[in-house]
């Protein structure tokens, strides 16, 4: 690795652990769900994961399910959980907890607009991507560039999306091109020449690990 490209500290950036209530595939946004069972062994399986990961700040959005695996992913560390409201989901409106199939059926029009145009389309009451990005990039920078170490930010899956398009410099157009399941972790190096996305959407409870994320060549 040539000295413009030593990692200096990483970002581990998660999305919270599964928070489906049912088998319905919904508009979730700030609707305030908690982690259902699979969600708590989603982020059961980072706490041993990330146990010694010298992690020096915990940030997460104030939502429960963000906040909850959160919580559990630094039980015995001494570092206290930072909840953060910009961190929040984005906010979808009079959509947020239906269905996809409620929302065709109420709202033809305003479905086929957002469909064609997704970054700008502000949902009845919400908001769009584009505001979502211009609350959760600037806070995001502000926290790893007023901070040192390795840090941990549990968002959500359009907080991350944002994060993740303004790091490769993709338009937030194609966002949806971008897998974030839930529980996945992202790592993010900061290098001495910038931002570099080093790993995406690693899944949990399944055979893959840090131990194969290339940690060892900081």
């Amino acid at each position: 690795m040539s000295d413009n490209q030593e990692i200096i500290r990483t970002i581990y950036l998660m999305r919270h652990g599964d928070s489906s209530q049912d088998n319905v595939r919904r508009y979730i946004g700030q609707s305030d769900l908690p982690l259902n069972p699979v969600g708590v062994a989603q982020a059961s399986f980072w706490q041993r994961e990330l146990a010694k990961i010298p992690l020096v700040r915990i940030f997460c959005s104030d939502l429960s399910r963000s906040l909850e695996t959160a919580r559990i992913i630094a039980k015995g560390r001494n570092e206290p959980v930072h909840p953060l409201h910009k961190f929040r989901e984005i906010n979808l409106g009079a959509w947020d907890g239906l269905s996809f199939d409620d929302v065709q059926q109420l709202y033809p029009k305003e479905f086929e607009r957002r469909g064609a145009d997704i970054a700008t389309y502000r949902t009845p009451g919400g908001e769009c991507f584009a505001d979502l990005a211009a609350r959760v990039v600037p806070l995001f920078m502000e926290i790893v560039r007023g901070s040192s170490g390795d840090l941990l930010i549990v968002g959500h899956s359009g907080v991350n999306l944002v994060i993740i398009c303004h790091i490769l410099g993709m338009p937030l157009d194609n966002l949806f091109r971008i897998r974030q399941d839930y529980g996945c972790l992202n790592l993010i190096d900061f290098c001495k020449n910038g931002i570099r996305l080093r790993k995406m959407n690693m899944a949990s409870l399944d055979n893959s690990s840090l131990a194969s994320s290339g940690r060892s060549a900081k």
